[in-house]
């Protein structure tokens, strides 16, 4: 069992690239800080990778979301610069949740990352499902939406899905 941090998808393309964002680039000082600090405590961190292909234009996703981004082996997949630590696993996923949790063995899991309003939720919602006895954390300081609005929504869906919500009025 371990308390676990999970990055979600701070990949190039979130943070400054085909589907970056000002919030997401504000947010980098306190995610590498909240990473630092888990791995100083040795604590479990499991990065996530949002992971498509050249296909990606004729995909489900594709065709509501149309533009190409984290295109695996490009520049914009890769984990951002300066946020991945050695020696974290890298869960690479096709879609906005990883359904392969109930591969690891949680004693509780906090969430960073982008987006608050698709992945982040996605994958907070999944764990708490998954494990319902477990504290699962959101630090709202760590995230951000595709916009304000839309992060502060998905922050209210999580607290409603008793997700403890970190620093929401950070």
């Amino acid at each position: 069992m371990a308390d676990t941090l999970i990055v979600v998808d701070m990949q190039k393309d979130f943070v400054d690239g085909a589907l970056g964002t000002a919030e997401a680039v504000a947010i980098l000082p306190a995610v590498k800080e909240k990473i630092a600090q888990y791995k100083a405590e040795g604590k479990q961190i499991i990065f996530t990778r949002d992971t498509h292909h050249e296909d990606y234009m004729t995909t489900n996703e594709g065709r509501h979301l149309p533009v190409e981004h984290c295109i695996e082996d490009t520049e914009g997949w890769e984990i951002y610069d300066g946020v991945y630590v050695d020696g974290c696993d890298i869960v690479n996923k096709g879609q906005f949740g990883y359904t392969g949790w109930t591969d690891y063995s949680f004693r509780s899991v906090e969430l960073i990352g982008l987006c608050t309003d698709i992945c982040v939720v996605s994958n907070a919602l999944i764990i708490k499902a998954l494990f319902p006895e477990i504290d699962v954390t959101v630090d709202a300081a760590c995230c951000a939406g595709v916009t304000p609005e839309a992060h502060a929504k998905a922050l209210d869906t999580m607290a409603s899905c008793q997700i403890l919500i970190a620093n929401k009025d950070a």
